[in-house]
């Protein structure tokens, strides 16, 4: 055959090929790898389907970021097809959202945790496909405890001591840039997290149970509350009041924290190459009070398709991918991002990336899920109410007692006769 129409030929295969190209587009966080994972997904999908995705980075901060998704569902927007979204909301955008086992089949989810999957099921109508889970964890810098001959914490008051003891000591030593503890601080989602850890390691509860029952002010969450607020400026720099996770990270990475509390994903960058901390690094559970157990809040992202999108079942297939078993596996091993694949937790491959997957596991499986199912779509009033509150104790402005009493009747307002 002459070459020429051998070219030909391939040409116009080519150009049926693009001709029947689709664009989709979706949004991905960029909260450390985040953003670079989801691009390495998404090109591997668009070689492999021949269709182009458009990729926008979202705000860092979820509350932000719900924001933004809200006024883009409100108006019943086409402009991204596939969101990524936090654990906590998809009873609130349910009604927005596609239901995934009629693009995916009945056994979409099979596989992945089961709570996950109920989570993101409303209604019967799986509106998020589990991504990724989370759940908070203490870093600490192995070579400064055993400097100092000190043993991780079990106890918030003993990491408050060892904190306050090893910073003094490092400071005295000329490191003047140390510090003990650092923390998601700022008025945010995160700072809901983190408060709900020290409330439930407590004894106090979680600011409002399964029956949606408000729990919140009690002698124990306003003790951990003043504890708390013992850390700023002592322990933690004054600026923790305005750190999300990426400062946090900033600060222990560069190598002025003995301690950090953040989610797993901190793990990879912490033992990149460039890192001032690489190989000094450990991983426990989070402290509690004495006699109490550790908690760790449930976190994690999904991947939803938008009910307004254009394609639906092109992007639901995007969904199919980067939620698989083999993409799942991919981010775990190159980042640490947890599985919601319980096989993955045997990986052997998995297992060498991330030692503590191991260890960590039931704290991953038996994590404290915020309030957001018994509060429903009150659930970002019940949160913004609750961080506020406990910003306004770590700046030393309300004592902890002061605070609960306050939010306990904030939220008897917000929840009326029912949530």
């Amino acid at each position: 055959m002459n070459s020429k129409w051998i070219t030909a030929i391939a040409l116009a295969g080519l150009a049926a090929q693009q001709a029947h190209a689709e664009e989709l587009t979706i949004s991905c966080g960029a909260v450390g790898a985040e953003l670079q994972l989801c691009e390495e997904g998404v090109n591997a999908w668009e070689e492999k389907t021949g269709h182009s995705v458009n990729i926008v980075s979202t705000p860092n901060s979820s509350t932000e970021r719900l924001s933004f998704y809200q006024q883009l569902l409100s108006a019943q927007s086409s402009d991204i097809d596939v969101m990524q979204v936090d654990v906590i909301w998809p009873g609130l955008l349910a009604n927005h959202l596609v239901d995934l086992k009629e693009q995916m089949g009945d056994d979409a989810a099979e596989g992945h945790f089961e709570a996950i999957v109920q989570n993101n099921t409303v209604d019967g109508r799986l509106v998020a496909m589990p991504w990724f889970t989370d759940a908070g964890v203490l870093y600490y810098r192995k070579d400064l405890l055993e400097k100092y001959d000190a043993e991780p914490p079990e106890t918030w008051q003993q990491l408050t001591e060892t904190a306050r003891r090893i910073k003094k000591a490092e400071r005295e030593a000329g490191n003047e840039d140390m510090w003990g503890y650092v923390f998601q601080g700022r008025a945010y989602e995160g700072l809901t997290c983190n408060a709900l850890e020290w409330v439930a390691s407590s004894g106090g509860g979680t600011l409002i149970d399964s029956e949606g029952e408000i729990t919140i002010d009690n002698q124990q969450a306003a003790d951990v509350l003043d504890l708390a607020a013992t850390w700023i400026g002592d322990i933690s720099p004054e600026g923790v009041l305005n750190y999300t996770e990426e400062e946090a990270r900033g600060i222990f990475q560069s190598g002025d924290a003995v301690f950090m509390r953040n989610w797993p994903y901190a793990w990879s960058l912490a033992q990149s190459e460039d890192s001032e901390v690489r190989n000094k690094v450990g991983v426990v559970a989070l402290p509690s009070a004495e006699g109490e157990d550790s908690a760790a809040t449930l976190g994690g992202w999904n991947l939803a398709v938008s009910r307004y999108s254009e394609n639906p079942e092109l992007a639901a297939d995007l969904v199919a991918y980067l939620t698989s078993e083999q993409e799942q596996k991919r981010r775990a091993v190159e980042a640490s991002y947890n599985p919601t694949i319980d096989a993955l937790y045997q990986d052997e491959e998995v297992i060498e990336a991330v030692p503590f997957f191991k260890t960590l596991y039931p704290a991953f499986t038996n994590a404290v899920a915020r309030p957001s199912a018994p509060t429903g779509d009150k659930y970002n009033r019940v949160s913004n109410s609750f961080f506020n509150a406990v910003h306004d104790v770590l700046s030393g402005n309300q004592s902890g007692a002061e605070a609960v009493s306050e939010l306990e009747s904030e939220l008897s307002r917000i929840k009326r006769r029912r949530w």
